[in-house]
């Protein structure tokens, strides 16, 4: 049999970063929730939680932490219909849902979805954040329970649902073009322009460079870890980059960025993939993230 209040004391820890905030949250005593959390440890003979600043579930206290939300997603479809089940005084614990989804649909249509969901759900969201190619492998630690990734393929266990292409530009402001790019847009020019890059796993724009040029070209490049400084940093002429149409299309339109070469977009088809244990119950979920791709995202190339 199952200790679930040892399961949540791990999964409070795990949520909140401390014994003392899981504590409050759990409306017992640090104490309490420490001794829970170690008598499971040693009943399990696993270490649960890694103890820091914050603390942080192991990779098997994250499997007993996807538990706990797949059982108050059942608790709370049963109080809907059963509410007199809930013990008199007891504490009402919302669950809370953790997704992943890459940076650029975060800061482009993403929120939409959540926001529309979050209208009519008790359910709580924490977003985790990482490249479209890197998404799916948080499914397969279960560390997540559905994710917008560019993994077409359905992740052993998970439902896949296309959502359509997020398209990018290759932009950079006048002023840049200019210095760079004078006689055109050519293999010697990309070798010597400085471009911009998200992190170490983005590929953008050595796949723009792939499209047009036909090879991989070794540039300078600038750092910028934040989908908006992307913008900001190639408006401001410090590089170019490939960014959302959405992000830079008012940009174009003003004439303060240019397109590297016209109508050479660069479209990354996104899915949304959701553990079949917890898809009936994000189902609400699923048909957000699925609307409001089909209005915001193109359809992919066949």
């Amino acid at each position: 049999m199952l200790d679930y209040p040892a399961l949540r004391a791990v999964a409070a820890v795990a949520q909140t970063g401390s014994f003392e905030k899981a504590a409050h949250a759990l409306h017992v005593t640090p104490s309490a929730v420490s001794q829970r959390v170690k008598q499971l440890e040693e009943r399990l003979g696993l270490v649960l939680i890694a103890r820091g600043n914050p603390c942080t579930a192991t990779e098997k206290g994250e499997w007993l932490c996807r538990h706990m939300e797949h059982v108050g997603m059942l608790e709370g479809e049963l109080l809907k219909h059963l509410p007199a089940a809930a013990a008199t005084g007891t504490a009402r614990h919302r669950v809370t849902l953790r997704i992943a989804t890459n940076a650029d649909s975060l800061g482009t249509w993403f929120l939409k979805a959540v926001a529309n969901f979050t209208r009519r759900s008790e359910h709580l969201l924490n977003v985790a954040v990482d490249d479209q190619d890197h998404t799916a492998e948080w499914l397969q630690r279960g560390q997540v329970v559905a994710a917008v990734t560019s993994l077409g393929k359905p992740v052993q266990g998970c439902r896949r649902f296309a959502l359509g292409a997020l398209r990018y530009r290759a932009t950079a402001s006048p002023d840049f073009m200019a210095r760079y790019f004078p006689k055109g847009v050519t293999p010697e020019a990309l070798a010597e322009a400085p471009s911009l890059v998200f992190n170490q796993k983005d590929r953008l724009q050595d796949q723009w460079v792939q499209h047009v040029v036909g090879r991989r070209i070794v540039r300078p490049s600038h750092w910028l870890p934040s989908t908006q400084s992307f913008v900001d940093g190639a408006v401001a002429g410090i590089g170019w980059g490939v960014n959302p149409i959405q992000l830079v299309g008012e940009h174009l339109r003003s004439g303060r960025l240019i397109e590297l070469i016209p109508d050479t977009p660069v479209d990354i088809p996104l899915f949304w993939q959701v553990n079949r244990l917890s898809a009936e119950h994000l189902a609400e979920l699923t048909r957000e993230i699925v609307a409001v791709a089909k209005s915001e995202l193109v359809a992919p190339a066949e």
